[in-house]
């Protein structure tokens, strides 16, 4: 059984940055990426990036102050955000998948995190 574990969701001000990590306890993945939900909304995309990081995809309301990342020999991968705001309060999950997907899809991924809360002050 593959198990996705997020780290490094907290609570921070206003313009401050995290950076999160997602785990896999085994195998390789072609993509991984992140999606968030916030409450009373469903759950959307965030960023995802393919297996040699070559290529990445960001929602247009991360653009810019997101970053993604992978480490392929320590199956993690990263999501580096800064300039952050209180639309960025959510929980955000992990997800990762075998096959050659975008990953900007729910549905691409086979294997999902439990999920990290990030929370922004205003």
């Amino acid at each position: 059984q593959v198990q996705l574990a997020e780290s490094g969701g907290g609570l921070v001000q206003a313009g401050g940055s995290l950076r999160l990590s997602c785990a896999a306890s085994r195998r390789t993945f072609y993509t991984m990426g992140w999606f968030r939900q916030a409450p009373g909304k469903e759950r959307e995309f965030v960023a995802a990036i393919t297996w040699n990081g070559g290529t990445t995809y960001y929602a247009d309301s991360v653009k810019g102050r997101f970053t993604i990342s992978r480490d392929n020999a320590k199956i993690t991968v990263y999501l580096q955000m800064n300039s952050l705001n209180a639309e960025d309060t959510a929980v955000y999950y992990c997800g990762a998948t075998p096959r050659e997907r975008s990953g900007t899809i729910e549905n691409e991924y086979d294997y999902w995190g439990q999920g990290t809360q990030v929370t922004v002050s205003s």
